[in-house]
């Protein structure tokens, strides 16, 4: 894979064999960010559970303390007479199956994240196999299925973000951005493992949290010491 001169640059400033505490970890990353855009800075943390396993999920949702930067799209589904409760909470789309036409349809993905109220699940049910592979389908255990429409759309505009395990049982979640300084990184890194950690299925067995990333958008990846961390 090629690696550009900035990337080359900043890979310097890092040792790689090196476990570092989050607070310097976060400062590596700012110091290595050389982008001319606002880069996000995002956490890799590869669990010791078997995401095959149904009792080995990893999954759930957290408000970080200082949002993740980016202001995201949300899509609703609720019947017409909560429609207007949707909008006013901050929903940027609002239906019912119009919406789900226009999904199956035109392959219309321009949201981050889906909500609806569970009146709504026989209709958005039929969006599973082009939601799920998206990370997109609403669920209970997000807080994406729920009848209290205003504060989900409140929680995600504030920052919520969903955390889960990917095949290879690894989480990818932003905890900002680079302009976020960091502190403000520290706080919302620490929020978010705090959550994982709580996840801790009960079949899991051994070490936990076995590795801990963070890396910028276009900046090379800072191992955190995850002896640090309990789990």
């Amino acid at each position: 894979m090629f690696k550009g001169k900035n990337y080359k640059e900043s890979a310097k400033l890092i040792d790689k064999a090196t476990l570092y505490d989050p607070t310097e970890a976060f400062d590596l990353v700012i110091k290595a960010s050389k982008a001319k855009f606002d880069e996000t800075v995002e956490l890799h943390v590869k669990l010791g559970v078997d995401s095959r396993h149904a009792d080995q999920q990893v999954r759930g949702a957290i408000v970080l303390p200082h949002g993740t930067g980016k202001t995201r799209k949300v899509l609703v589904f609720c019947k017409p007479e909560r429609e207007e409760e949707a909008k006013e909470a901050g929903a940027d789309f609002v239906g019912g199956q119009e919406l789900v036409d226009k999904i199956t349809g035109e392959n219309w993905f321009d949201y981050d994240v889906v909500v609806a109220t569970p009146d709504m699940m026989g209709v958005v049910g039929r969006l599973g196999k082009v939601l799920g592979p998206k990370g997109l389908m609403p669920t209970p255990k997000a807080g994406t299925v729920t009848p209290n429409l205003a504060q989900a759309i409140k929680e995600i505009k504030a920052g919520k973000i969903e955390y889960r395990l990917d095949k290879t049982n690894i989480i990818h979640c932003p905890v900002g951005k680079v302009s976020f300084g960091t502190e403000k990184l520290n706080e919302n890194f620490n929020a978010l493992i705090g959550a994982i950690i709580k996840a801790k299925p009960a079949a899991a067995k051994g070490q936990y949290i076995k590795s801990c990333v963070t890396a910028s958008t276009m900046g090379p990846g800072v191992k955190i010491n995850q002896a640090k961390l309990v789990g």
